[in-house]
């Protein structure tokens, strides 16, 4: 795919798991850097903080960028959630899923959602290493494939096309 320098993300990594955090990342930042794309990094706490700073980056009119508006193209939304002993689990890796998808349905962000949800941290890592699943680079794939599908519809629309 052709390099797209005016092509900008907005990644949200949760950092509970750092070492997890920073493999996504590393996949994410590659796939996004062969598009030639730029990046702003954004840090939170846990998974459950993630729907809530794109929300707040939507408020702010930083995404999505439309007509010459806002700062991002796009979002790719990384973490990490392990299962424990309680329930907690369940909550975090439903309701981080359901807001992000609610955001992006409702504000229309082209979203790539790699928040991982497994058992325990071999499965995250088998997940996370580009030499394994390479989930970050799933996620900014999502997202860029979202961001070309929002183009063409835009471009047809603009057209007059039906």
């Amino acid at each position: 795919m052709a390099a797209d320098t005016s092509l900008r993300i907005l990644l949200i990594e949760a950092r509970f798991y750092e070492d997890i955090a920073d493999a996504l990342a590393e996949g994410a930042l590659a796939e996004i850097a062969a598009r030639g794309g730029a990046v702003e990094r954004i840090a939170v706490p846990g998974a459950l903080e993630i729907p809530t700073a794109l929300a707040l980056a939507a408020e702010a009119g930083l995404i999505p960028r439309r007509a010459g508006l806002g700062r991002f193209d796009g979002c790719v939304a990384l973490g990490c959630v392990i299962r424990g002993e309680t329930t907690h689990y369940e909550t975090v890796a439903t309701e981080s899923t359901r807001w992000l998808m609610h955001l992006a349905t409702t504000r229309h962000i082209p979203l790539g959602n790699g928040i991982l949800t497994v058992e325990n941290r071999d499965q995250a890592w088998a997940r996370a290493r580009r030499d394994g699943g390479d989930k970050g680079a799933d996620a900014a794939r999502a997202c860029l494939a979202l961001i070309d599908v929002g183009r063409k519809f835009a471009e047809r629309g603009s057209a007059g096309m039906p």
